[in-house]
């Protein structure tokens, strides 16, 4: 005769979810991570700042003659995160080119 587990409570490790949100800039085809947040939130507070900043020197970029990046918010795993990434200036480049 076999026994049965009733009534008992079994507990399973819980794994670490290692997804974060990230501000995603995008020129033409090119996209970068621009940064990284714990909520989406944030990353949502991020993208509307960038936003911000990007409307506030659009004269600027164009007297540049630099396209104005666009943001989106996306979740992301660190492990898929390029390697040696760092996080992106607000308007997106720096010494005249997107990074």
């Amino acid at each position: 005769m076999s026994q049965t587990m009733t009534g008992q409570i079994v507990s399973f490790p819980r794994l670490r979810d290692d997804t974060m949100w990230a501000v995603v800039a995008q020129v033409g085809r090119v996209s970068r991570i621009a940064e990284l947040f714990p909520s989406r939130d944030a990353a949502l507070a991020d993208r509307a700042w960038r936003e911000a900043e990007v409307r506030a020197h659009a004269g600027f970029l164009r007297g540049c003659k630099q396209p104005a990046p666009r943001y989106s918010v996306a979740p992301m795993r660190r492990a898929d995160l390029p390697k040696g990434w760092k996080p992106l200036p607000a308007l997106g480049f720096l010494r005249g080119q997107f990074i």
